[in-house]
This record gives C-alpha cells, structure tokens and sequence, in this order.
C-alpha cells in the first residue's frame, strides 16, 4: 500500500488505533463547521473502514495523516460520487484536529498528495471544493498554487436548502504547480 512522507508528516494507511483521535476531532464542531454535522464515533468508523478500503483496492485515496506517529486527520484525493459540471474528476482534500490547525500539516500532506496525483496517476488536474465562506481551506488551496474561477463555483448538489449549498471550485493542473 502507498505510504508518502514528507519532512514533518506521513500519509499512510488507517490502524484500528486511529479510531479514538479520529472520531474527536469528527465530533468537533470547531472542525465541522463547514460539514452537514459533527460524526458520531460509529459514523467515523463506518468513514475509515470506506477510506481504508479505497486505498487497499487502488492505492490511494484518502490516507490518514500522522504527525510523530499519531493520527491527526487525512488528507487525500478521491472521485466525487455526485453529478457536477466538473465531474468525473478527482478531488483533493483534507481533514485536521483543531490542534494541528495553522501548523503547515494541511499543506504538506496536500503537497504529498498533489505529487503523486501528478505523479504515478498520471492526472491531468485535480480539483478541490469547499462551502464559500471556509476561508481556511480556501487558503490552503491557494498555497498549493490552485486557481478559482468564479464561473466554476456551484450549489453542492447533496445540500439543496442548506445554508452550505454555495461551493467555490479550485483548480490545479501539473503546469501550474507551485514550488
């Protein structure tokens, strides 16, 4: 199975012993903010064992972000499962505990994960969406060198009615990679 490392971080497979940091910071609505809800702990079981057997049936996907051999989240590429202008595509994104907030651990797994969807997969483009107001993640976008067009943004369509609805869209293609 692929495991990346970077300087201070390593995306890897899930372990049974990320359950518990896991399931936290789901539960953290500091975290959720710009989700449907906080996760139960069943409901983020359910989330790794489904990531965990994307990355053992592919290779990637989204892999669990460990900081000094510790789960502080995931960062990784998958493929929407919903209908969009920009769809089929492969996705990136990421998920902190609010602990690990405004380290730099966001980007440079990101950064892991950008090189290999480049890389070994051979991609054309990656893109990542967020509800508009998460400027957070729009930032880490924009340091990975992604691009906003505004007449990509779109109403996620598994939110009709919700306050989060409005999505933005970043692009990235290899051409534009960003040091």
């Amino acid at each position: 199975m692929t495991v990346l490392r970077g300087p201070r971080v390593v995306l890897r497979a899930w372990r049974d012993d990320d359950l518990d940091a896991f399931a936290a910071l789901n539960a953290d609505r500091r975290v959720t903010e710009f989700l449907q809800a906080p996760l139960s702990r069943d409901e983020t079981a359910a989330m790794m064992q489904r990531m965990q057997g994307r990355l053992a049936a592919q290779g990637w996907g989204h892999w669990a972000l460990d900081v000094r051999g510790r789960c502080i989240g995931f960062v990784g590429l998958s493929e929407p499962s919903f209908a969009a202008a920009f769809t089929p595509c492969v996705e990136i994104g990421w998920r902190l505990a609010f602990e690990a907030w405004g380290q730099g651990y966001a980007t440079e797994g990101a950064r892991l994960a950008v090189a290999y969807g480049f890389g070994p997969l051979g991609l054309s483009e990656l893109v990542s969406f967020t509800a508009v107001n998460n400027r957070r993640s729009r930032r880490v976008m924009e340091r990975l060198g992604m691009r906003r067009d505004p007449a990509d943004d779109f109403d996620h369509p598994r939110l009709a009615g919700h306050p989060l609805q409005p999505h933005v869209l970043y692009r990235l293609r290899p051409e534009t990679l960003q040091a």
